[in-house]
């Protein structure tokens, strides 16, 4: 590891000598982000990645989950960009086009590229040339949770596959029957606990509006004025504030679970794959997996999550590739994942995940990857449409006007984009 590495430099200059070239070891670093069990796991892949490759050292830089785009960007700034980083994929467009990423299919087992999943090729393509910028063993999506007690106790009828999504009419009728019913003291958790600092409302809150028949951007104009702020948009934004007000929202105050807190005062939550561990060693067979409920024409749900990419700044590509592909093929990095529910990326990951398979507890959220999984939107101005999307939706949250908050939002959109003359080839020049 990089201390390592630093202490026998010190320790060498002290003594007086250099190191010869055919000593010193090749640095990659590596940045990442991740709670303490996964930048323990991290420690622990490039440590056996060491021990195969003793004239490597791994350097693992941690920026936290909430300020880590600002911290790249200071690395960025500085020239200091890692030779590997983890993104959010969403922003994949933005450091692509900024110059940041290299095309990484030279650099990975053909192995790795032939086993990854539809939706994880698709989180890691850069729209302008269609070639593949990153990769993950895992891909993400969000289900509607349910406590089966309190559904039974209102006669709800429990989906079984997404085809059998419940309707808009559905899901707000149940909404009320649960308000008032005996130990329910919110309806639904929506995890508004998150705040505005992280993707949480673009990434679960915008496959409502997309099914309600619009989206945060036109995807062929790449413009938002007239589609964020589009009768559609704002019927669904209408029918989120609707919710609040009545009270049947768990309020962002309440913290980032109150469905399988202690007591269950939650009856539905709509929540990432990643809460399902915690929430089934609480709630035991209470717990019901849904599909998100279908808001209009078409259902929809998220996808995308944190992959890997190796940055232009690298003096080392080769062997950057080579540790990427030994960390999403290690078994015990696996193993590590599959205790945390992670959601497959790579097609071999699902296979040794019963969890995700046909009949297993979370089988519904892995068939929304193939059903109606929709990618946020691959464009340069992501981190515009994202934070300014985030800002519409908690002024409506608080009672602003919805009309308003989306047209000032969409308008945002549209001025970042013009400021940076359409982000070209993306305004088809």
């Amino acid at each position: 590891m990089g201390n390592r590495l630093l202490s026998m430099l010190v320790a060498s200059a002290a003594l007086g000598f250099a190191i010869s070239p055919a000593e010193s070891k090749t640095v990659i670093q590596v940045m990442h982000q991740g709670d303490p069990d996964t930048v323990s796991a991290y420690g622990a892949v490039a440590k056996r990645f060491e021990d195969a490759n003793p004239d490597v050292d791994i350097e693992l830089i941690y920026a936290p989950h909430d300020a880590y785009n600002e911290k790249f960007s200071a690395a960025v700034m500085s020239e200091q960009m890692p030779d590997i980083m983890e993104l959010d994929a969403p922003f994949l467009a933005n450091y692509v086009w900024s110059g940041y990423l290299q095309k990484i299919k030279p650099l990975i087992d053909p192995g790795v590229l032939d086993d990854m999943t539809d939706s994880n090729i698709a989180q890691g393509t850069y729209p302008v040339d269609e070639d593949l910028y990153a990769l993950g063993l895992t891909d993400s999506s969000v289900v509607l949770y349910g406590n089966k007690k309190y559904l039974e106790a209102i006669g709800a009828r429990i989906p079984k596959s997404v085809d059998d999504a419940w309707t808009r009419e559905e899901f707000e009728g149940y909404l009320e029957k649960l308000s008032k019913l005996e130990g329910v003291k919110w309806p639904i958790d929506t995890f508004r606990g998150y705040g505005i600092k992280t993707e949480w409302i673009t990434y679960a809150y915008s496959p409502i509006l997309q099914s309600a028949g619009c989206d945060l951007i036109d995807r062929k104009t790449w413009k938002s004025v007239g589609t964020l702020d589009s009768e559609p948009c704002v019927d669904a934004l209408t029918l989120m504030q609707t919710w609040v007000k009545n009270g049947w929202v768990v309020p962002q105050s309440s913290g980032t679970n109150q469905f399988y807190a202690e007591g269950h005062p939650a009856a539905l939550a709509l929540g990432g794959h990643w809460v399902y561990a915690e929430a089934a060693a609480s709630m035991k067979d209470d717990i019901v997996v849904m599909p998100l409920p279908k808001f209009g024409p078409k259902g929809a749900s998220p996808n995308g999550t944190w992959i890997w990419a190796i940055t232009t700044a690298s003096k080392h590509p080769d062997i950057a590739g080579k540790f990427v592909s030994f960390m999403l093929k290690d078994g015990q990095f696996r193993e590590h994942a599959r205790d945390t529910s992670a959601y497959p990326g790579l097609k071999s990951f699902a296979a040794e995940s019963p969890l995700y398979a046909t009949g297993g507890q979370m089988a519904i959220a892995f068939e929304q990857a193939s059903k109606t999984a929709i990618a946020r939107p691959p464009h340069p101005a992501y981190p515009t449409i994202t934070s300014t999307f985030m800002q519409a939706v908690d002024e409506i949250f608080n009672g602003g006007d919805v009309k308003a908050a989306l047209t000032a939002a969409a308008e945002k959109i549209d001025e970042d984009i013009e400021d940076n003359d359409g982000y070209p080839p993306f305004n088809g020049q």
